[in-house]
């Protein structure tokens, strides 16, 4: 087998955040190209189309306007950011620009690194063939069962497994410079399924890796919504318990209307803090509402946060845990950074929160 069996994120290697926060410019920024999906994964919130329509959140592609005032922005900044992530809450490849945008972003030079994350529905020469060219670092494709049975099960969608597979060969073999990672649930394969799951990929990627389940997403109760009892973390390792989140010090998200997020989980708008198309992204970054959020974990009050509180993505799928370095990084987030009265106030954050996200 060619590929490495390693996880999609890097594990090895990450820099020491108490070493760098509170950083002057992000690491990664999501951006979502579509916020809808083709899938009704019964594992994601994205595909139970009724929970989404109650939030009220836009469903469709990102503009290409938008999208290119979000790249222009990253351009103040002190230095490019470390990865552009073309993937939040849809399917990326919905948005038929895609390959405009990457190759967008990839001649601004504000951009390190560009990957994406697909369900694998439109991956055919001439859909991904332009992607590749216009420079994309990174693809990860998500199987979702070596069946077409379990695609159905899983997915609500009727797949066609083997041209699947005949398009992810034909994605390694013209990739250039492209990592391609492939990467399964465990709760979709059997055992005998495992083995055919390195069998029938492992010579078409860089890296493959059978992941688990994970109650990431806040307010979503995947075990309900699978019937899947969740025993491990994400990539195999022991589930934890975590007071402080590292994301919200070196990341954001950008939806596909424009609103920003905290919180790359953010399913439900409800860790809005700006919009990308009356703001700019280092405002955003900066903002009141971003550094009370931050403030309040470095407190250690993340569970007085009605979203925060309950999310499994500190549990299940930490990469970086900076609990220990918590009242060091208070200490000094608090010299760097201005957070106005009502932000450091008990209950501060929900109060300055809410008032972004009416705005």
């Amino acid at each position: 087998m060619k590929a490495r069996i390693e996880p999609r994120i890097n594990l090895v290697g990450r820099t020491a955040l108490e070493t760098v926060i509170p950083l002057a410019t992000p690491f990664i920024v999501f951006v979502d190209p579509a916020s809808s999906c083709n899938f009704k994964c019964t594992f994601c919130p994205t595909g139970h189309r009724d929970m989404i329509a109650e939030t009220g959140r836009f469903q469709g592609v990102m503009k290409f306007e938008v999208f290119q005032k979000v790249v222009d922005d990253l351009g103040a900044f002190d230095r490019p950011i470390k990865v552009l992530r073309m993937y939040k809450d849809g399917e990326p490849f919905l948005n038929k620009r895609l390959a405009d945008m990457i190759a967008y972003a990839k001649r601004s030079g504000h951009v390190d690194c560009i990957d994406t994350t697909t369900n694998g529905t439109f991956l055919s020469p001439e859909r991904v063939g332009p992607v590749l060219e216009a420079g994309i670092d990174k693809i990860n494709i998500s199987v979702d069962g070596m069946t077409e049975e379990t695609y159905l099960r899983f997915t609500g969608f009727k797949f066609d497994l083997n041209k699947f597979i005949e398009n992810v060969k034909w994605i390694y073999a013209n990739k250039g410079n492209c990592e391609i990672v492939v990467k399964i649930p465990s709760e979709l394969i059997t055992e005998t399924q495992r083995q055919q799951f390195f069998d029938t990929f492992g010579d078409h990627c860089d890296r493959i890796f059978v992941e688990n389940f994970a109650p990431c997403w806040p307010e979503f109760d995947i075990e309900a919504h699978t019937g899947v009892k969740i025993s491990k973390g994400i990539y195999q390792q022991d589930i934890g318990d975590t007071d402080t989140c590292p994301y919200i010090f070196y990341g954001y998200s950008v939806n596909a209307d424009g609103l920003v997020s905290s919180c790359f989980l953010d399913w439900g708008r409800k860790l809005v803090i700006g919009d990308v198309r009356t703001q700019s992204m280092t405002e955003i970054w900066n903002s009141e509402a971003m550094n009370a959020l931050r403030l309040q974990h470095l407190e250690g009050r993340r569970r007085q946060n009605g979203v925060c509180g309950n999310c499994g993505q500190l549990s299940h799928c930490l990469p970086d845990n900076i609990d220990a370095h918590r009242l060091t990084l208070l200490k000094k987030f608090k010299q760097a950074v201005s957070v106005d009265e009502a932000a450091e106030a008990p209950g501060g954050f929900n109060r300055r929160f809410t008032a972004v996200a009416a705005e």
